[in-house]
């Protein structure tokens, strides 16, 4: 952490690989970046190294460093300590794939993101999942139902992106994961979490 005050909330911003939505992403951090948090950027494997049609990694990576102010977390063995040293007052999971939301149910650590959640929830603070999944509404429709129920875990609200073409799909309404991140140091899911679809 670099660029904190006592009166900050000090906030982990984990980044999977649905790159569709990483401009919608880059938008929420320079609006959050205004406001009272200290954003430590965490990233998944793919999402640190893959060149996509949306975003040359490397340039993506910087822009979130540059938003944020703060060296993000790029390893396993970097995102361990959140559990000890207890340093965030939430996490935020955006935008949180379907393959992560599965494992992250199933208790499956084997990536940055997913250890830096696992530590982090060893703390009883709020984990922020923001989902970007084609198979919401299918294989994993448990998963996501399973996580609602669960002690410490929020979602900020979602809905069906594309009901026509893609029945199963969801995501989030990333414009409110602000508001969702302060229902859940309240200790409350915002409400409606079921959203309308995306037009």
């Amino acid at each position: 952490m670099e660029h904190n005050t006592p009166s900050q909330i000090q906030l982990g911003f984990a980044i999977t690989g649905s790159f569709c939505t990483y401009s919608k992403i880059l938008g929420v951090l320079r609006q959050m970046a205004t406001q009272n948090y200290n954003i430590i950027p965490i990233f998944s494997e793919n999402g640190s190294q893959l060149d996509t049609r949306f975003h040359k990694a490397g340039e993506f990576v910087k822009q979130v460093e540059d938003i944020t102010k703060n060296k993000g977390i790029f390893t396993i063995p970097d995102a361990e300590p959140i559990g000890p040293k207890g340093y965030l007052d939430a996490l935020v999971i955006a935008p949180c794939t379907g393959n992560t939301l599965a494992k992250l149910c199933n208790g499956i650590t084997d990536s940055t993101v997913l250890m830096a959640a696992k530590a982090h929830l060893r703390n009883e603070k709020p984990l922020i999942i923001s989902i970007s999944t084609n198979d919401a509404l299918g294989m994993n429709f448990k998963n996501l139902g399973q996580l609602m129920n669960t002690k410490n875990v929020y979602f900020v609200p979602f809905g069906q992106d594309n009901y026509k073409k893609k029945a199963n799909s969801m995501i989030a309404h990333v414009e409110y994961i602000p508001e969702t991140i302060d229902a859940a140091l309240k200790g409350k899911q915002i409400q409606p979490v079921i959203r309308s679809p995306f037009d």
